[in-house]
């Protein structure tokens, strides 16, 4: 058990299990949307397949991700595997019900849980996704989370989340605009990216955690890092 704390610069919708039904009804297909628009999506690929290079075809494999959502991410990376010859079997966790019922898919199991008690064992999973999910957190909080991905995974672990810069702010409120997302997700949007991290930040964090770890930039206002299980092979 991880005694977790919020980040204190605000509350997202998402950050309580209890959110209203129809909110997150609302919410999870308009972040899948975002995510495939503006680089969220593109952002996880880019750091798995740093981690699937070097896995021969025939392989399995296994995915947590953590923060699923309704699981257009992890369905998005079985499909990238089975591209290279790879089985990957993914769970998607989450901490809210309706959010459960909408990842089930060819290759996703939903589990309904929160990230202070992953039901997941040490060296359980081959990998571990936490996309626009740690700036939910305060630092501290964050790197005891990091620390807990990386004994999780026996091959590496992908962390992905906006870029904080204004102009980022500004621009997932205008597209969220354009777009006619709910109000909520509007709100929501900037606050991620006010909450979330430059690439320093999060490379201090994987420190604080006592990861080595690669940090980049990616299209979309978006940091991605990445690092391989120091128990992998190869």
């Amino acid at each position: 058990m991880i005694r977790l704390e919020h980040s204190p610069l605000g509350v997202e919708a998402l950050d309580d299990g209890g959110c209203p039904d129809p909110i997150v009804r609302a919410m999870l297909p308009e972040i899948a949307r975002a995510n495939t628009l503006f680089g969220g999506r593109a952002a996880a690929m880019f750091g798995a397949a740093r981690l699937l290079d070097g896995v021969p075809a025939g392989s399995h494999l296994t995915l947590l991700d953590v923060g699923a959502g309704r699981g257009d991410l992890s369905r998005a990376l079985v499909r990238l595997a089975g591209r290279r010859g790879i089985a990957l079997t993914a769970v998607a966790l989450d901490n809210h019900r309706v959010a459960a019922a909408l990842a089930r898919g060819p290759g996703v199991s939903p589990v309904l849980a929160g990230a202070e008690a992953l039901p997941i064992a040490v060296d359980g999973v081959d990998l571990v996704l936490a996309s626009q999910f740690l700036h939910h957190f305060s630092r501290p909080s964050a790197a005891a989370l990091v620390r807990e991905f990386d004994r999780l995974a026996r091959v590496g672990v992908v962390i992905c989340e906006p870029r904080r810069t204004p102009l980022a702010a500004a621009g997932i409120w205008a597209a969220a605009q354009v777009l006619g997302f709910h109000a909520v997700t509007r709100r929501d949007g900037v606050l991620s990216v006010r909450r979330s991290f430059t690439p320093s930040e999060l490379a201090a964090v994987l420190a604080d955690a006592g990861v080595s770890g690669m940090v980049q930039r990616r299209w979309g206002f978006r940091v991605v890092a990445w690092w391989r299980s120091a128990r992998a092979h190869g």
